[in-house]
């Protein structure tokens, strides 16, 4: 896969959070300007007074006109020097200028001789009752106006950082329309699965070519969905897809799709397609489909209701009463047993494009690809690399070569070596190294006898995988140490005697525990629940037992491609079979646990010799580990690693 930078965003696209924090800030300022505004200005042409002092300007003739409201009184005062009230003549210098004219205003209370005191002042004086227009006007229509114009104003704010991001448009999709100069992405820069790319090119270039496949009949799929474990590149795909078809490219998650109001989903997909047509031939891609893909019927609530009508939307859209024609669906699950069998029929997603864990192969292409721009080493082999990274996806190679280059980093170096790429990878599968944490020197003895037990039960089991590695440096969690095998190349199926030999390996650990020191640790707990995993799929899974037969009695859980290898799978058997075989399971495991003490009391003078030697060095490489036992490298190679190791105690992969 690509080690690229992702594109600068083109302007300054607002997220929906920043768009509510604007609007958690704009409503206190609007309503503080109003205050201010309302107070200034009243403030400058209109003076509030109490009743009394009106009563007192009154009496002293001061007041040359009121206008009488229902509930206020307003008009102009002419102070006298003997008019001023005493509530205003011990104010300070702030208030001078009280001798001048100024309009007022005061709260009407009910005094039903006031109109007998104005005519006694010889005040002009008029009364004004409220019109219907007026009342509607200042109580419904402008409040209601302005309410309006404050939520378009918001809501335009917040639909400013993308399609359908308007408060006031919920049913609209949220859709990116990809620019092609946007994804920086082409099918140069994915390696590692030709086979989805071969598939994903014809795609394009029907795009391209329409008349050369319409002339044989041929018709494009309508969807194509890639499936595949995580950090295969499913969406790298999908961009260079957008890279190579300069075509509209609309690109959506499949929760975009989901609110809690039942019944958008399906408006947004309609939305989604309606956009597409409109600018057809396009590729509309959605990631995690099987956000809105499950199959129908299985939960019950108003969520469910939501994701159905949402799946209804797009199954019609997809291949309905009205032709779809023009629009190309991509999209991408890991997760493809819970999608709903309407949604892969063909008519829809036509194709299914498996986007596996690349092979050995593949795995050197995409170090080369990452490494393009990464200033390496004249002595890295990148083939030697991708040998001891069996089961990386695209995202751990990446990773991989990003740890390299911090490492590299750290030592001031200009250039990354082959031993920054291995500590990067063993990094990656066993976590960092944690060499603060202090073990005791009778800890760190148990820890080098155990790791050189499964190296030695290895090295003498016929089948079992090279050792590459023994270290007894902490790493990640609880791992006090760890052995690292490699396979020669990518295994696809594995024989019971390889699988004997395996599980003889795992326990040779806990076998030199008990042949040294009489006594176990906690140690093994890791080996163990692999051991006892791997032996109940050898009998449930594998038919690979005389006693139980070929009968399966258990079954998987998720598809194959993410089959973890730890026992993820429930029984489908009676109690007689399963006490069957849990008998044929821990005779299974005794039976190489014996094996394997053997081989440590047949080689003991070995494992003492390696013991000592890996105390001393703390790591040792494979090379030197047979040596120091007797044996030579197998081609001067290292051989692949069939599976990361678990957090453990002690632990070996």
């Amino acid at each position: 896969m690509k080690p690229d930078k992702p594109p600068l965003p083109k302007g300054n696209p607002k997220s929906p959070r920043n768009a509510w924090t604007a609007i958690i800030w704009y409503l206190p300022l609007m309503f503080l300007f109003i205050w201010m505004w309302q107070g200034t200005i009243s403030g400058l042409s209109v003076k509030n007074i109490s009743y009394s002092d009106f009563k007192n300007y009154l009496r002293s003739g001061a007041i040359t006109e009121a206008v009488v409201k229902t509930d206020s009184i307003e008009g102009r005062i002419q102070p006298k020097a003997t008019a001023v009230p005493k509530s205003n003549q011990n104010q300070t210098n702030a208030t001078a200028g009280l001798d001048k004219p100024f309009n007022f205003r005061t709260i009407r209370v009910e005094d039903p001789k006031l109109v007998e005191e104005l005519e006694a002042a010889k005040v002009n004086f008029t009364g004004v009752r409220p019109g219907i227009l007026s009342q509607v006007l200042l109580a419904w229509i402008l409040p209601l106006g302005l309410m309006v114009v404050i939520w378009s104003f918001i809501s335009r704010r917040m639909g400013s950082g993308g399609a359908g991001q308007s408060i006031l448009s919920f049913g609209k999709s949220r859709a990116r329309l990809v620019a092609e100069k946007e994804t920086g992405v082409t099918f140069n820069d994915v390696a590692g699965c030709d086979e989805a790319k071969y598939e994903l090119q014809e795609v394009v270039d029907f795009l391209k070519n329409p008349n050369r496949y319409k002339s044989l009949g041929a018709k494009i799929p309508k969807g194509v969905l890639l499936v595949g474990p995580p950090g295969t590149g499913k969406t790298l795909l999908a961009k260079a897809v957008a890279g190579e078809a300069q075509v509209p490219f609309f690109s959506i998650s499949g929760s975009d799709f989901v609110e809690m109001f039942v019944g958008v989903g399906a408006a947004r997909v309609r939305d989604l397609f309606v956009q597409a047509k409109a600018q057809a031939p396009c590729i509309v891609f959605i990631d995690e489909l099987d956000a809105i893909g499950r199959e129908r019927g299985v939960h019950v609530g108003p969520v469910n209701d939501e994701r159905e009508q949402t799946l209804n939307a797009l199954l019609v859209e997809m291949d309905g009463f009205a032709p779809n024609t023009g629009v190309i669906l991509l999209a991408a699950t890991n997760r493809p047993e819970v999608l709903d069998r309407a949604l892969l029929r063909p008519g829809r997603f036509d194709r299914q494009v498996i986007v596996d864990a690349p092979d050995i192969e593949g795995r050197e292409a995409i170090l080369r690809v990452h490494t393009r721009l990464v200033p390496l080493a004249d002595d890295v082999q990148l083939r030697r690399i991708a040998k001891s990274t069996p089961g990386f996806s695209g995202a751990d190679l990446a990773n991989a070569v990003n740890e390299a280059a911090l490492l590299a980093a750290r030592r001031n170096a200009r250039r990354i070596e082959e031993r920054d790429l291995e500590e990067a990878v063993e990094k990656v599968v066993a976590g960092p190294e944690r060499k603060s944490r202090r073990m005791t020197e009778e800890i760190k003895r148990r820890v080098a006898y155990h790791e050189t037990g499964h190296a030695l039960v290895a090295a003498y089991s016929k089948h079992a995988d090279p050792v590459h590695k023994i270290s007894i440096i902490p790493r990640g969690r609880a791992a006090l140490g760890y052995t690292l095998q490699l396979p020669e190349e990518d295994q696809y199926l594995m024989t019971r005697s390889e699988l004997i030999d395996r599980i003889r390996g795992a326990l040779g650990g806990r076998a030199a525990e008990q042949v040294v020191f009489g006594e176990v640790t906690t140690g093994a707990e890791n080996d163990l629940e692999r051991v006892t995993a791997m032996a109940r799929q050898m009998i449930c899974l594998f038919g690979m037992n005389e006693r139980l037969g070929l009968a399966r009695s258990a079954q998987r859980h998720g598809p194959f491609y993410l089959n973890s290898g730890d026992g993820s799978f429930q029984l489908d058997c009676s109690e007689k079979t399963a006490e069957e075989i849990d008998r044929e399971v821990k005779q299974l495991l005794d039976c190489a646990y014996t094996e394997a003490k053997q081989i440590i009391n047949e080689h003991r003078d070995q494992l003492e010799l390696v013991t000592r030697e890996l105390l001393k060095r703390e790591s040792m490489d494979g090379q030197t580990f047979r040596k120091l036992i007797g044996m030579e490298a197998v081609d001067g190679e290292h051989r692949e690693q069939p599976s990361a190791p678990r957090p453990g105690i002690l632990t070996n992969p």
